[in-house]
């Protein structure tokens, strides 16, 4: 097949999204897993163009096929993943200079590769304004600052088969807690922090880089 003029094997079934990654052929993403059998695809931020396909079409869920070409610089594609990072920031509180994950956060790279701006101003915004967790002796939760990946509900719930973290409530109101709500150091977590280590933002932090 061909990314972006580049001709690559790649083996049968794979995603396209991992057949670019692995090639050193950047995608925007938040919330792929490649263990995942069956992928979140709700960051909507990898759209891609394909050969013979009027529409752009997820990376992470489009299979590759012998001979397929895929543009992952197309207008359209762009376009879309663009308006997917805006509505995102749209509700994160942006500040880079005060968190503990600016310069490794996924979110920088994914603006900087799209050429979007961190403070975008298109859309109005709308900030959660929750609490924040720092009932664990390891690491300090922010709500806020979370994208709602899945990444950290999936290493807890289906990883490691552990289930102290999961999503709750819809719409705007949706976001990742414990049973009850219980704080991360008085929940059934036990601070194994492989959620932290998963985390492509600054939801979840270590304590000593705080």
């Amino acid at each position: 097949m061909t990314i972006d003029g580049k001709t690559v094997e790649v083996a049968p079934g794979e995603k396209v999204l991992w057949a670019a990654l692995d090639n050193d052929i950047y995608i925007p993403n938040l919330c792929a897993i490649r263990e995942k059998s069956e992928p979140f695809a709700s960051c909507r931020l990898c759209f891609v163009e394909i050969e013979g396909k009027d529409m752009p079409v997820t990376a992470c869920t489009t299979p590759v096929a012998e001979g397929m070409v895929v543009n992952t610089k197309g207008a359209k594609a762009l376009r879309l993943a663009r308006t997917a990072l805006e509505l995102l920031l749209a509700s994160c509180p942006v500040d880079c200079a005060h968190c503990p994950k600016s310069g490794s956060c996924e979110l920088q790279r994914i603006a900087k590769h799209l050429g979007v701006k961190l403070k975008t101003k298109r859309f109005r915004k709308i900030l959660p304004e929750l609490p924040i967790d720092a009932s664990s002796p390891l690491f300090i939760y922010d709500p806020n600052k979370c994208v709602l990946c899945g990444r950290c509900v999936w290493v807890c719930q289906e990883k490691l088969g552990k289930g102290a973290i999961g999503f709750a409530y819809r719409g705007f109101r949706r976001m990742v807690t414990t049973f009850g709500d219980e704080p991360m150091g008085r929940s059934s977590c036990q601070d194994c922090s492989e959620c932290v280590a998963v985390c492509p933002v600054g939801a979840l932090v270590f304590r000593e880089v705080m």
